[in-house]
């Protein structure tokens, strides 16, 4: 039988239970508790924090109290860890280790938090490396580095300029835009004094009038300290405005060389302008109108005017289109690049969206004679265009050219291969080979692409090593099967031209599937082992086993592991690594079991409460004389004491200790009126302390002697006979079991 790891929290009887469980083990062990806020003994008058604020002028230094029982070896190291904002650790970051703490079982460690710290639920835990063991997680704390410190800048979205006032005819957004990255943090916006609930974010849709400020939200203990208040928005909604426009020009449809002048409808000496082009602010355009110019260039597009002053609210104009009237088209039909063989004639076409177009052909710069129409046909090589003149509309006399065409007379032809799709040696299941270029190589060498022009009329014949490949004939060819690995090329022929490809080599993997499956996939210990397995008959397969990407020597069919990793199996199919699926063997985590309800349990005398585990495979409870009383999930206590839960996740345990206690109904009474009233005459213990033989009650005198020492209190202090010399005298008490105090402090006797 496997020994197993148990988690105990550090009471006398669980450290008694501890060794009880791992008694058939030499192996040293160490119960470690969760990590708790400590002072800072470099502060005077510090105490332990409750919530970390950090960053603030530069102040990073915190110190957590660690506490364990057992036996460390002598390589030991403690580790503290944080966990992420939500409380996990899937990826804990580390916070600081130690390895001088083995002999110390009560020490500080000092931690600073990182950077990019902001959130109200981190935990910390502390892990040992020589017995490897992890405590119980802590409370969660809010914890904030606060990088920014200084008065936050909102404005209006798009603008950067802090405004006192913003006036708006509807909806807009103001955004803090005075910091780098500001998404990255969580804000809190106010409109009036009074918090906008759920607005988070960086940016804020506003919709009514008010005060609008933020600042960034570093938590309750944290965000004061912040100083990130931000500049205050005056903002009014639902203003008419003063209704401006654009007057109508005369003509928005430009030639080269024309000008429009465009002006606001009315005017005011009070007012401030500006211009806009496309929702841009042209500089300088600062009066009530702005003239276009369409001898510039990129002058077409929509054009708005702004007026602003103390005493109205900022107004944009609709939009005036002004357009290019010279801007027609010419687009070139033909490939750009054709190839003319002997007794051959080629075609070149352009269209136009002139008015009434005439056309004029030219060759190597040459007017072509006679060339006069929307197509020319070709015998020659060199380069041609056609010059489009429009005739008609707004701006006649225009010319504008056509791309080139490159004619030329090949010498050769020279074909390239490439992968048609994403392709990756030994990954690849599958791949497609095509013709992706076909170069024309001129008499001086230099080359062509007139793949559009030729592909199709080339036939082509796929090799494999230098053998034809029997029905690929076309100008791609498609590989599914490791049998059809190996260096390909292709053949093409056009006429008397017969060019080949450069060659490429594909290797595919095979597509076939290896799955390996484990006896478990929690790590308990050092002296636990697993076993990791698959289906696969490797009796005559090439293969290894690997741990977190590293080959493990071994040529074992079952891998047994005793360490936690990832882990998987790699199969050398045709030269290429063929891996399993990745099985990861995970340190035991004790949170996997969790309690509901948590933490002490408490109930009135007389009634029952019932706690319930979650996260294992099987439970057992033990009352403290470590007797089993349950194997269920769930548990209903009806009286107080320590218990203990043992519960199994697949071959591990982990152990969590349950205090169950009464709840006090009643307070111990500090104050009691012997006046023979019948009412408050005696000293009246809740039933928790009251008639137990297990509970000690001691009062004593001023002078620190004992008037009361017994067991099994009656509730009978003061007796009848029992005499008081002054007016009010102080007793004082304690109430405590074989183990500690439980309760102490002082009772008046007012006679």
């Amino acid at each position: 039988m496997k020994p197993k790891l148990l988690y105990f929290v550090p009471q006398l009887f669980t450290l008694v239970m501890l060794l009880f469980a791992v008694s058939n083990s030499s192996a040293q062990s160490i119960v470690l508790n969760a990590p708790q806020p400590a002072d800072n003994p470099n502060l005077p008058g510090n105490s332990p924090w409750s919530a970390i604020c950090a960053g603030n002028a530069g102040f990073n230094e915190f110190y957590a109290n660690i506490t364990w029982a057992g036996t460390a070896n002598g390589g030991n190291e403690f580790i503290l860890e944080l966990s992420d904002a939500a409380g996990n650790f899937a990826s804990p970051v580390e916070l600081g280790r130690v390895n001088d703490q083995n002999s110390n079982a009560d020490f500080d460690m000092m931690f600073a938090i990182p950077t990019n710290t902001r959130g109200q639920g981190y935990k910390m835990r502390v892990r040992s490396t020589d017995p490897a063991k992890t405590s119980p997680t802590s409370s969660a704390y809010n914890m904030y580095y606060m990088d920014v410190t200084t008065n936050l800048n909102i404005s209006e979205l798009g603008n950067g300029v802090p405004p006192g006032s913003i006036c708006a005819t509807g909806p807009f957004t103001l955004q803090v835009d005075n910091i780098a990255n500001p998404e990255t943090y969580q804000y809190i916006w106010y409109r009036s004094g009074s918090e906008l609930t759920g607005e988070k974010g960086h940016t804020l849709n506003v919709t009514q009038s008010g005060m609008y400020s933020a600042f960034i939200d570093y938590g309750p203990e944290c965000t004061g300290s912040g100083n990130t208040d931000s500049n205050i928005v005056d903002v009014t909604i639902g203003s008419t405005g003063q209704g401006i426009f654009i007057n109508p020009p005369s003509n928005t449809a430009l030639c080269n060389g024309d000008t429009e002048t465009l002006s606001i409808n009315t005017t005011d000496s009070s007012w401030n302008y500006k211009w806009y082009k496309n929702g841009t602010l042209i500089l300088g355009a600062t009066n009530s109108s702005y003239i276009v110019n369409a001898a510039s260039l990129g002058f077409e597009g929509d054009y708005q005017v702004e007026i602003s002053s103390s005493s109205i609210c900022t107004e944009r104009s609709a939009a005036i289109t002004i357009t290019n009237a010279d801007n027609f088209t010419v687009t070139r039909v033909n490939p750009a690049n054709l190839v003319l063989l002997p007794t051959q004639t080629k075609t070149l076409s352009a269209t136009t969206s002139a008015n009434t177009p005439t056309y004029q052909w030219y060759r190597n710069g040459s007017l072509v004679s006679g060339a006069t129409n929307a197509s020319l046909d070709i015998t020659q090589d060199g380069t041609y265009y056609v010059a489009v003149t429009q005739g008609g509309g707004a701006c006649p006399g225009t010319i504008k050219n056509s791309e080139q065409t490159i004619v030329a007379i090949p010498a050769s032809f020279e074909i390239v291969i490439a992968f048609d799709t994403p392709y990756t040696p030994c990954v690849s299941t599958s791949a497609v080979l095509n013709t992706q270029t076909i170069n024309a190589v001129l008499s001086d060498g230099s080359k062509i692409d007139v793949t559009a022009d030729l592909e199709t009329s080339f036939t082509y014949q796929w090799k494999k090593d230098n053998t034809n490949v029997a029905g690929a004939t076309s100008s791609s060819i498609s590989l599914t099967s490791t049998m059809e690995n190996g260096t390909y090329l292709v053949d093409g022929t056009l006429n008397s031209f017969i060019a080949s490809s450069n060659a490429l080599s594909a290797t595919l993997l095979t597509n076939e599937a290896v799955t390996i499956s484990s006896t478990s996939t929690i790590y308990c210990s050092a002296s636990d082992t697993i076993t990791i397995s698959t289906a696969t008959d490797l009796s005559n397969e090439t293969f290894a086993w690997q741990k977190d990407g590293v080959d493990i020597t071994t040529t074992d069919i079952e891998l047994t592991v005793n360490t936690p990793g990832t882990y998987r199996l790699v199969l050398d199919k045709n030269g290429c690594s063929l891996p399993s699926n990745e099985i990861t063997i995970s340190p035991l985590d004790p949170d996997l079991i969790s309690l509901n309800p948590a933490g002490d349990i408490l109930f009135p005398e007389g009634t029952s409460k019932t706690v319930s585990a979650s996260g294992g495979t099987a439970y057992r409870w033990y009352d403290a004389n470590n007797i089993e009383i349950s194997n269920s999930a769930s548990i209903t206590f009806t009286e107080p004491g320590t218990y203990i839960l043992i519960a199994s996740i697949d071959n591990c345990e982990v152990s969590k200790e349950l205090n169950v206690a009464y709840l006090e109904t009643f307070k111990v009474p500090n104050v009691i009126t012997v006046n023979g009233d019948g009412i408050n005459d005696q000293w009246i213990l809740p039933n928790s302390y009251s008639n137990k033989s297990d509970v000690n009650v001691v009062i004593y005198n001023s002078n620190g002697e004992e008037i009361i020492n017994e067991y099994n209190y009656k509730n009978n202090w003061p007796q009848s006979t029992t005499s008081f010399t002054k007016q009010n005298m102080v007793f004082y008490y304690k109430i405590k079991n074989d183990k500690e105090v439980l309760k102490q402090g002082t009772i008046t006797v007012i006679r």
